[in-house]
């Protein structure tokens, strides 16, 4: 999308900007080089949109979106130590270039930089900005801590499973969103709209990449295919599959999620065939579906011109199309 590409060039621009200091090296270096590895920017430039949804500048919104990218990217690093990910965006994880604990120290300076870069929002709007950051950044941690206590539970139900990515991935788009509307002094009620789309976007997004790591191309994810299920990973997929599989299909799920040795392509390819017997990958584009028509119609409710809306239509159906 053309219209994103002034976006994503401010964003990426004040990301290049930020005045690090020069020592030590070994806590910045790292910061440094996870946000240089990429990504769509998505949820910055969702604050932007925003911002000019109703009809302020984009670069009254410029720091706090810059502080949301790095807040985000942040998470992305501590979640590669404790998942133990070797790789992040086709590039070795902070981690493998460093090592653990230098991971983790440069995650808390990121972290402290984000809250920096979002204490630059306007004067007249900066405690409720701070307000609405920091209650979505503790969700984030509650997701987390969700996703870990997952690992262990062979009960966890679809529910569940959708109140944990609701909270570790969904809420951080509806805040950005939301951020960008009170920026913008959109009327309480659009501003909550607002947040509630970028809620049910968030979650067909996060339901996409459980689809993406099984049906998607490596050449083109980004990552190895099939890491969730080698690592018997609680998403919507195997949730599902355990309860919808039966007989021979059933034992077969139970032996892999049980092995202990085994060959990683082999289960990937065997598991992944009961998935789709079993009518999984029709379940999950299903439920992306469900959630991406409940966002835009909230979109359609806001109290703007419909012409406002298009780009925020547009960015929602490019991510639901998405093959990374």
């Amino acid at each position: 999308m053309e219209i994103l590409d002034k976006y994503i060039k401010a964003v990426n621009n004040g990301l290049a900007a930020i005045p690090y200091p020069s020592e030590p090296d070994n806590l910045y270096a790292p910061i440094r080089y996870e946000l240089s590895l990429g990504g769509k920017r998505i949820r910055p430039v969702l604050m932007l949109m925003a911002c000019e949804l109703f009809g302020t500048d984009y670069h009254r919104a410029i720091s706090p979106a810059i502080g949301l990218e790095m807040f985000h990217n942040f998470t992305l690093l501590h979640d590669d130590v404790m998942d133990n990910a070797d790789v992040r965006r086709g590039k070795p994880a902070v981690h493998k270039v460093w090592n653990e604990n230098t991971a983790v120290l440069s995650g808390d300076a990121m972290q402290i930089l984000a809250y920096m870069q979002m204490s630059e929002a306007p004067d007249f709007c900066r405690k409720e900005v701070l307000d609405i950051f920091s209650k979505t950044a503790l969700e984030i941690c509650e997701g987390q801590q969700y996703d870990m206590e997952f690992e262990s539970r062979d009960d966890v139900s679809e529910e569940e499973y959708l109140e944990m990515i609701r909270l570790k991935t969904a809420v951080l788009l509806g805040g950005a969103l939301k951020i960008g509307a009170v920026i913008a002094e959109a009327h309480p009620s659009d501003a909550d709209r607002l947040y509630r789309f970028g809620e049910n976007i968030g979650l067909a997004f996060q339901l996409k990449d459980d689809y993406l790591d099984v049906y998607g191309d490596p050449a083109v994810f980004g990552k190895k295919i099939g890491g969730d299920i080698l690592n018997n990973k609680k998403t919507y997929m195997l949730i599902n599959a355990l309860r919808l599989a039966e007989g021979k299909d059933k034992e077969d799920l139970l032996s892999w999620m049980g092995a202990k040795e085994y060959d990683a392509d082999e289960k990937i390819r065997c598991v992944t065939d009961i998935y789709t017997r079993v009518g999984i990958k029709e379940l999950c584009e299903n439920k992306m579906w469900e959630y991406y028509k409940k966002g835009t119609d909230l979109l359609k409710e806001i109290n703007v011109e419909p012409e406002y809306i298009e780009p925020l239509l547009e960015l929602s159906a490019v991510l639901m199309e998405r093959e990374n």
